[in-house]
């Protein structure tokens, strides 16, 4: 009967004398069944005793004749044993496998109740066993007569070593009292309760069966390392049985363990102690035993069990890409927006989680206030554990407390004169994690006990900033009325109210508004809680504050307002709500960017119909000339460029540079939006301050669709010479191109193409009648321009093509100027 044992075994109901003849009478007694062999008074006839005879002599000739006769295989004498269990005990398999195969009952039973693979299984016939089982006996075995083969088969077939004798005992109860160490460790190691497969000193510390650990420990005194049933043993993690029974609480078993020589200082993979361990889970007799054996109380652990918040400089909050406006339009690096700062969450408040098992430094302290063992932590500092020892981190066991929100333990820790300001080392105090956990009446007792409200962290947080910023009010309101200030800032000049209107606490932002916190307060660039909000599109918010005689034109240091930012981020309802309390939507950035520039740039249609409703100006000019339309053209926002065209933009208007919204649309390809712009009168033919049309742009790039939808339009064809752009001139010649058409200066094509080296352009040009010999008015030849660039294939093209080899400038101070 092999499989779990019961977990809440204990073995002294076996310490009578009387349990040796229990089990020499009951069921599971090898004697009385050999006894039973001798077959008793005629209960059967002379035939089928000496049928059962044969069947124990192995006899199979002898038995086969017998049932050929006419006996019933089923044959028993006075004790039950029939032909089957005589020769399983003998060990005869060839016979076994026969009575089988003749339909023997393979868990016919005994008087007494024992099968055929009981009687197999006392005898140590491994083999027989093996037959029985894979014909499908019910397994139920016996470990009294330490057969440890027949242990391990039958549980590698699934015995259930839980299964009792109608006396109770188990089979691990008899191999413990028969003395069978090895059956012991079979029976303990595959018992599958646990998690994970352990060992069996350690099955017996989890399970707190000394009687086992006992039997298995006898022979360990001088074990070497290498000894399986080593006191010390451990699992691939490190674990002993002593920080197994530790963990348990079993309090006789670490007794026990240390008695037979257990470390004391032994570490997990992780560097967790016995003490650790009972400190963690809460088993103040096991800390008490073990702390007066001299357990270590400053031992570290390795990994994170209490993560808390990195440095706030870390806090990448308050950063946004810019709004700029266009260089000069060669470069075309326009609209680079200036820092308009936003907020994302906090990604850095997450401190303090709590993972299993950690890396951080850790000590007894740590873990059992992490646990509100208040008997354990009483244990520790009775035997001069430091009540502000700190983790790599610097926190202190009070600021685990904090975290956990355990008053009992806080208050314990507090009365041992516990720094209530101890500071991690991003200089949290237990005040700031109480704060950010919302744990009220920590929060209560530490500002009692003389935690300093104003505290500051690395990045200049308090306790009101991290209480607001997660939204606890209760907390907040204590702050305050315990003295703490509304408007102190952090590094980043940030106050609370910053931090609230950022994390969208509508209840906290009241609150700190009517504790008559600074509604105007400048952050770093000048960022007002106002400027966020309309970020965030938190627009209750933005109602308070406006409410609250915040300014709806308040500018950062790049000029930008609420407005600004709440059509960048497309948040209408908050434009809205801003346009109603007088925002301007004219206002311009330092750069001379109107909202409607910037919802132009971010495609925010919506936003930009609200502005235009509101009378924005559509061809509101930025300072180097850019519109709106601009704007909508560059980063190609269809939709918004059809709504400024109907709202009475001009396409016709121009940047400083002479740049319109064609052009720009020409350089980058945007085909749509150049349909757009040439269905609304764009003129294809707008020259900019260095005399380039769209077409000109289009050929630069190489844009050739470009170019052909600007040529359908009416542009006037020209060269692409100089970029090589043979796609783009073939496109030029189909729609009239000239490929002998000269500059005020004489260059064709040709010889533009012949300086530059554009081998592929010189041949299409030859192969569509350009002149081999034209000349500049100082005389070049396109021959002069390819000797001059050192260009062999082209000069052997163009003398295969007939050029002539001895042309000559006009006048001898002739230079090449392009």
């Amino acid at each position: 009967m092999l499989a779990i044992l019961n977990i809440t075994t204990h073995f002294d109901q076996y310490k009578s004398p009387s349990y040796v003849t229990d089990i020499d009478s009951s069921t599971w007694s090898f004697d009385s069944i050999h006894d039973a062999f001798q077959c008793g008074p005629a209960q059967t006839s002379d035939s089928n005793t000496s049928f059962l005879r044969a069947a124990r002599a192995g006899n199979i000739d002898k038995v086969l004749e017998y049932l050929k006769g006419g006996v019933d295989i089923s044959t028993c004498n006075q004790n039950g044993l029939n032909a089957l269990h005589l020769a399983a005990k003998e060990g005869h398999m060839d016979l076994v496998q026969e009575l089988l195969d003749r339909g023997a009952g393979v868990d016919s039973a005994t008087k007494k109740g024992n099968t055929g693979l009981h009687i197999a299984s006392l005898a140590g016939q491994l083999d027989v066993v093996k037959i029985l089982i894979k014909r499908g006996a019910e397994i139920n075995s016996q470990s009294q007569e330490n057969h440890l083969d027949v242990v391990r088969c039958l549980l590698e077939h699934g015995g259930n070593q839980s299964t009792a004798t109608e006396d109770g005992f188990t089979p691990l109860a008899i191999a413990l009292q028969q003395g069978h160490n090895q059956v012991v460790s079979v029976l303990l190691e595959n018992d599958t309760k646990g998690k994970v497969r352990l060992p069996a000193l350690h099955i017996a510390a989890r399970k707190d069966d000394t009687k086992s650990a006992a039997l298995l420990l006898q022979n360990d005194h001088n074990a070497d390392v290498q000894s399986k049933m080593m006191v010390n043993r451990t699992t691939e993690n490190g674990i002993t049985p002593l920080h197994v029974a530790s963990k348990r609480g079993n309090s006789n078993m670490v007794g026990l363990l240390l008695d037979r020589g257990s470390h004391i200082h032994a570490k997990t993979r992780d560097g967790l102690t016995p003490l650790h361990c009972a400190a963690r889970s809460g088993h103040d007799p096991a800390v008490e035993l073990l702390l007066e054996r001299g357990a270590p109380m400053l031992a570290r652990t390795k990994t994170p069990h209490i993560t808390e918040v990195p440095p706030y400089p870390s806090l990448r909050y308050l950063h946004t890409p810019h709004i700029t406006e266009v260089p000069p339009y060669p470069s075309l690096r326009y609209l680079r927006t200036p820092h308009i700062t936003e907020v994302p969450p906090y990604p850095s408040l997450r401190y303090l989680h709590t993972p299993h098992i950690t890396e951080n430094g850790l000590s007894p302290l740590h873990m059992a206030a992490q646990g509100d063992h208040v008997e354990c932590v009483k244990h520790l500092l009775q035997h001069q554990a430091p009540v502000d020892d700190v983790t790599l981190d610097y926190l202190t066991a009070l600021h685990v407390a904090a975290h956990c929100g355990h008053y009992r333990v806080t208050k314990l820790l507090l009365d041992k004169r516990a720094n209530p300001n101890a500071r991690a080392l991003n200089g949290f105090t237990p005040l700031h994690i109480a704060c950010k956990k919302n744990r009220v009446k920590v929060m209560e007792l530490l500002v009692k006990y003389g935690a300093s409200i104003q505290a500051i962290t690395e990045s200049g947080l308090t306790p009101v900033h991290v209480a607001a910023f997660m939204g606890h009010l209760n907390i907040v309101l204590l702050l305050l009325q315990n003295g703490a200030s509304p408007d102190v800032s952090n590094i980043r000049g940030e106050t609370a109210l910053h931090m609230a209107a950022r994390a969208g606490q509508v209840e906290v932002v009241r609150c700190l508004l009517r504790n008559r916190a600074m509604v105007d307060a400048r952050a770093r660039e000048d960022q007002t809680p106002l400027h966020i909000a309309s970020r965030l599109g938190k627009t209750e918010i933005v109602q308070l504050l406006l409410q609250h005689m915040a300014h709806p034109d308040a500018a950062t240091a790049n000029g930008h307002t609420p407005l600004h930012i709440s059509a960048r981020e497309g948040q209408l309802e908050t434009a809205s709500v801003l346009l109603e309390a007088g925002a301007s939507h004219s206002m311009a950035t330092k750069k001379g960017f109107t909202p409607l520039h910037v919802a132009s740039k971010y495609g925010s249609l919506d936003v930009a119909k609200l502005l235009l409703q509101r009378r924005a100006l559509p061809d509101s000019a930025g300072k180097n000339g850019l519109t709106p339309l601009h704007v909508a053209a560059h980063y190609d926002h269809q939709q918004v460029a059809l709504l400024l065209l109907e709202k009475g933009a001009s396409p016709l208007a121009t940047a400083k540079n002479g740049y319109t919204p064609l052009h720009i649309a020409a350089r980058k390809n945007q085909l749509e939006m150049a349909g757009v712009l040439l269905g609304r009168g764009a003129p294809t033919h707008a020259l900019t301050s260095q005399g380039v049309t769209p077409l000109h742009l289009a050929t630069q790039e190489g844009h050739a669709h470009m170019a052909a939808l600007l040529l359908s339009k009416a542009a006037q064809p020209n060269t692409a010479t100089k970029e090589d752009r043979v796609g783009v001139a073939e496109v030029l010649i189909r729609h009239g191109a000239h490929a002998d058409q000269q500059t005020r200066l004489g260059y064709s094509p040709l010889i533009v193409a012949c300086h530059y080296g554009s081998g592929k352009m010189v041949h299409f040009l030859l192969q569509n009648g350009a002149d081999v010999n034209a000349k500049t008015k100082s005389g070049y030849s396109p021959l002069h321009q390819a000797a001059q660039q050192g260009n062999t294939h082209i000069i052997n093209h163009l003398l295969q093509s007939g050029a002539k080899p001895n042309a000559t400038t006009v006048g001898t101070q002739a230079k090449w100027v392009m």
